[in-house]
């Protein structure tokens, strides 16, 4: 039976896909917009079964000509948090999801899908709870209205559904996601172009560079997508980050130090970063206030509770092991050209 992978082509989905070849299985529908055609670079060393475009995955599924799937990992959706189509987020994000949804229950399909620490919005409680969920921005809105709507399905469901909620991921496979893309990718590509990173510079009590944020490894968030893809019993939602909140600085320090040590330099600390110029902070821009978490801390305790019991990358962990597979891309000219962003 296949496996199909919605948002294949783009960061999470093809890092899945990865995983799941890495377990040996390759009966795998790859199902995405290209669109963006340069997409295609992340499923370019994998090993798919076939390719469906997004439109044709629910009349395709319906019909039953994909005879009945093993499971629908859903990862695809517009991600921009800055993106002001309201109309257009909800029809992506929400109303595909609710179709698909649907065609998975009436067949019996496990389903899991991205859902997104969005939801709680300038909360300061990460629970999965609705009284904790205020999101501030149309993305978030989108994401938290569908896991209303399987809240309400749940209790009826006669197959899995598992919904996660991403906290800040970063890692291999993002650079199609431009200025979306993690702070960890975005401090790779400054130091190596201008032999400096700028962060967010001061903002709602928080110093420069000094918001904090649960910054989860993408390895980390296949690992427990296809943990879930081991446990069909288990149905719910729940948390994935690594349960820590660090700062920004914690990330450009962790990049910056793995980039010294490839180039044969000592480590510094963050203050000789800053005294070197090594550091620096751009003003905070105005059309984000209001709409950014300055603070995200997963509670992972339901995420435990169901079995998942491997230990988390933290940032230093993980950032050295994204740099290492950034510079083997570097190397090779796999690395696309990308401008600078803020």
């Amino acid at each position: 039976m296949s496996i199909i992978v919605t948002g294949a082509a783009g960061f999470i989905g093809s890092n899945l896909v990865q995983a799941l070849n890495a377990r040996g299985e390759t009966d795998i529908i790859a199902v995405d917009d290209l669109t963006e055609g340069d997409k295609f670079r992340n499923l370019a060393d994998a090993e798919i079964a076939d390719y469906l475009d997004k439109r044709d995955l629910l009349p395709q599924l319906r019909a039953g000509r994909l005879g009945r799937p093993r499971a629908v990992f859903h990862q695809g959706a517009c991600s921009s948090t800055m993106e002001g189509d309201g109309r257009f987020m909800m029809d992506n994000n929400y109303r595909y999801s609710c179709e698909l949804l649907d065609a998975c229950l009436t067949q019996g399909v496990p389903f899991i899908y991205a859902s997104s620490a969005a939801v709680y919005g300038g909360n300061r409680v990460f629970r999965e709870e609705r009284e904790a969920e205020r999101p501030l921005n149309v993305y978030g809105y989108s994401k938290f209205l569908f896991d209303q709507r399987v809240r309400r399905l749940l209790p009826g469901a006669r197959s899995q559904v598992v919904g996660l909620r991403y906290f800040n991921v970063y890692g291999p496979r993002e650079s199609h996601k431009a200025r979306m893309a993690s702070v960890a990718f975005h401090c790779f590509r400054q130091y190596r172009a201008d032999g400096k990173v700028s962060l967010f510079g001061g903002y709602d009590g928080y110093a420069g560079g000094e918001h904090l944020r649960d910054f989860v490894s993408v390895e980390d968030v296949a690992r427990v997508n296809l943990h879930f893809l081991d446990q069909p019993q288990r149905s719910g939602i729940f948390n994935l980050g690594t349960g820590r909140a660090q700062p920004f600085n914690d990330v450009a320090w962790s990049m910056v130090n793995a980039l010294r040590a490839h180039d044969g330099l000592p480590p510094l600390s963050l203050v000789a970063m800053r005294e070197e110029g090594l550091l620096e902070y751009s003003d905070f821009p105005d059309a984000l206030r209001g709409k950014y978490q300055c603070f995200t801390q997963a509670d992972i305790s339901l995420l435990r509770q169901a079995g998942y019991r491997q230990p988390l990358l933290d940032v230093q962990q993980g950032v050295e092991r994204y740099c290492h597979w950034l510079l083997e891309q570097e190397a090779g000219g796999w690395l696309p050209e990308m401008g600078q962003a803020a």
